[in-house]
């Protein structure tokens, strides 16, 4: 899942994450919008962009679901911690469901 947000420096983006995913998961089990009992997966990754970007980024998070189908989000969030140049380790990048 994609999300994008314009925040405050005082926003803690730690609090806003804990939150969207407390108060999303709350409505897709409320609504039975799954099978079974959705959970979130640990962890989130957060990357910054600059006002410039806003259309393009806006514009790509609209068409998500297209652009996955070329590219899976796990190459993706890769390609990503790559390109900023983030260090990771891989047992602790998720593993997509099959």
């Amino acid at each position: 899942m994609h999300c994008f947000f314009g925040l405050k420096p005082v926003v803690s983006i730690s609090e806003l994450m804990k939150i969207v995913k407390a108060k999303s998961s709350k409505y897709i089990n409320d609504h039975a919008l799954t099978k079974q009992r959705f959970e979130w997966q640990e962890g989130y990754g957060v990357f910054s962009y600059s006002q410039r970007d806003v259309d393009i980024i806006f514009r790509y998070v609209q068409n998500q679901q297209e652009h996955h189908q070329h590219k899976t989000f796990r190459e993706e969030y890769l390609e990503l911690l790559e390109k900023f140049k983030i260090s990771y380790d891989t047992q602790y990048i998720f593993h997509e469901l099959k």
